[in-house]
């Protein structure tokens, strides 16, 4: 009998040309080195919430908790005020699981919940996450934060802040071993169960699937996702920062990713990434400078700051996506093999 061979799905085109298109952002802009990495964290949390939202069909409000949960536990194990020191692969890597194990324990009392429910609970679970972060104080230091954190780092290579383009390429790789995670995910076994659960639990359940168990294991796999990303963060800033800064918002930003690039594509969410942070960090901060050069306007008015439009151009943008294009940038093509 000839034994099977597992089968990797490679890269997409499209995802070879979104990463190619980041690795060429320092080499044109070096000065915007420092905003791609934002938009590379962000791109890992996109991905994370793509798993819950796109592939399994469940509304999760909180990813952000996730993060925050991420970026608190690379503090706690790599800061010298801990007795934990795990350094930068380390803390990632732990960092990951803490966020797995919380996705666990979201997951198992919500399982029978869909839809609006689902979104409250998960909503109320970020809430929970700020307020217990900011009231362990003795723990995480409340609203001063953990620093100073380790910088990313590589054996024999100088990676610090003040070399953004070296540490820029090393988020890059990081991210494209997550695009390629995700790849052979959504065409496993456990990713067509996901799809399966998204588009008829019922039917799911009479094809010997058990959603309970996929969902869970959504849960933990996209909490993790997000958890790296917080702590990625954390990494970049060199402190965990306020609780406050894993906010609501910033969950709304992850979903705008998703929603905007492509539902269910893990290409859309690359270049929802791009769009949503590139527009916050890069375009509008570069419109803001060419109109005081110009003599336009100043970041004191209100109403001559692009700035100031930042949540007005998402709505926007929102509202122009799901009336143009309402699968998104990119559309999702349910997992079927090129």
């Amino acid at each position: 009998m000839k034994a099977v061979l597992p089968r990797f799905a490679p890269f997409s085109r499209g995802q070879l040309v979104v990463l190619a298109l980041l690795a060429a952002l320092p080499l044109v802009a070096p000065s915007y080195a420092a905003s791609g990495r934002t938009i590379i964290v962000f791109a890992i949390m996109g991905l994370g919430l793509n798993i819950v939202v796109g592939w399994t069909g469940l509304l999760n409000l909180g990813i952000a908790a996730f993060g925050a949960l991420g970026a608190y536990a690379y503090g706690i194990l790599t800061c010298e005020i801990y007795p934990f020191q795990f350094g930068f692969w380390g803390g990632l890597l732990l960092a990951a699981c803490v966020g797995a194990v919380a996705g666990v324990l979201l997951g198992a009392p919500t399982l029978r919940l869909r839809g609006d429910y689902l979104a409250i609970v998960t909503l109320g679970f970020g809430e929970i996450v700020q307020d217990a972060l900011k009231n362990l104080e003795a723990i995480t230091k409340g609203t001063q934060g953990i620093n100073p954190l380790p910088a990313a780092s590589l054996p024999g290579v100088d990676i610090t802040s003040e070399t953004p383009v070296r540490w820029f390429y090393l988020y890059l790789a990081i991210l494209a071993v997550v695009v390629f995670l995700c790849r052979n995910l959504e065409f496993s076994r456990l990713g067509r169960q996901w799809f399966a659960v998204r588009e008829d639990e019922l039917a799911a359940r009479c094809m010997a699937i058990e959603p309970d168990k996929a969902k869970l294991k959504a849960f933990a796999t996209g909490a993790a996702l997000a958890a790296v990303s917080g702590a990625l963060l954390a990494s970049v800033l060199s402190s965990t920062g306020e609780p406050a800064n894993y906010d609501f918002q910033v969950s709304i930003l992850a979903l705008c990713i998703v929603i905007v690039g492509g539902i269910g594509s893990i290409t859309g969410v690359l270049v929802g990434a791009i769009v949503m942070i590139g527009l916050n960090n890069i375009a509008l901060p570069a419109i803001s400078d060419a109109m005081q050069q110009a003599g336009i306007g100043s970041t004191s008015n209100v109403f001559t700051s692009p700035n100031n439009y930042k949540y007005l151009t998402f709505g926007l943008a929102l509202v122009l996506m799901m009336r143009v294009r309402p699968d998104g940038i990119v559309h999702s093509r349910k997992a079927v093999r090129k």
